[in-house]
């Protein structure tokens, strides 16, 4: 795929401004469709088909969800992992510190294995205080990354062989190495990105998208990791983006209105959504 003119691909507003950190987009046929979080406000959103948002309370902090193969969602939140049944009861699972620690989750994705990983932050962003950790079905955590400072997007190839993740203070995509049994290894810049790399996820073609938390925009990496494409939005700080709709052809992106004055940019916190000429790959499922 060569690179494709900016203008070409048109970006519409699908919901009115509705999250404060609006984060972690995802389409599951599981549930209907969207559903992404109003991350600082512990709520987990969906859009029905009639352009209705609904909303969920589910804790202090609602950091990333993904579906699970029986039905229902896994969540990372506050201080660890959750799980929602096919019926909506949520369970939350043993904190995996204190709360004196002053952490939280973040964001995080599932492997090809259907095991969920969620990485932490400092409230106060300190560098290196977060890390990055594995729910695995049968319901026991690892700790796969230590020294991380705000750990985001993560998301593998098509062909299941590699890894892509962020921790934005970095202000790169790093790439691993994936199988089963060594899980994530191997570590190397995959891309530079500037002004805050965010969420992202992975096309059908291996392209890499991620959000610019200060940058108002997605940027697309072919699999060498040349920039192929830059969508602009009518707003700053994009976190996250993933695919969705029929044929999981349109390009769902979230927005949040954090640090911003009242009067400024109305319409932070919206989601967003473009048909970029590619297609995504199916939400990666929770085993457990």
């Amino acid at each position: 795929m060569g690179t494709r003119k900016v203008a070409a691909v048109r970006v519409e507003q699908v919901t009115e401004p509705v999250a404060y950190h609006g984060e972690g987009p995802v389409w599951s046929g599981v549930w209907g469709g969207l559903r992404w979080l109003d991350m600082l406000a512990g709520d987990v959103l969906s859009l029905a088909p009639d352009g209705t948002v609904a909303r969920r309370h589910v804790g202090t902090v609602a950091a990333a969800i993904r579906p699970r193969r029986g039905g229902g969602a896994v969540m990372g939140i506050e201080r660890g992992f959750a799980l929602e049944d096919a019926d909506g009861k949520l369970t939350a699972l043993d904190p995996l510190w204190g709360a004196e620690e002053r952490l939280r989750m973040n964001e995080g994705g599932c492997d090809p294995d259907g095991r969920f990983y969620c990485g932490s932050m400092a409230y106060d962003v300190r560098h290196g205080a977060g890390s990055l950790y594995r729910l695995d079905p049968d319901g026991s955590t690892t700790t796969v990354l230590t020294s991380v400072t705000i750990s985001n997007g993560l998301e593998w190839s098509p062909d299941e062989s590699r890894a892509y993740y962020v921790d934005t203070a970095t202000g790169r995509i790093d790439a691993f190495d994936y199988d089963r049994e060594g899980g994530l290894s191997g570590r190397r810049a995959f891309a530079a990105v500037p002004d805050g790399p965010d969420g992202l996820t992975v096309d059908a073609e291996g392209g890499v998208w991620v959000a610019q938390y200060g940058g108002g925009s997605v940027r697309r990496y072919t699999p060498d990791g040349t920039l192929d494409e830059v969508i602009g939005l009518p707003v700053t700080k994009a976190t996250a983006c993933a695919f969705g709709g029929p044929g999981l052809g349109r390009l769902f992106i979230t927005t949040s209105r954090e640090h911003l004055g009242p009067s400024e940019e109305p319409r932070a916190g919206a989601v967003f959504a473009c048909t970029p000429g590619v297609t995504g790959m199916p939400a990666r499922e929770f085993a457990g």
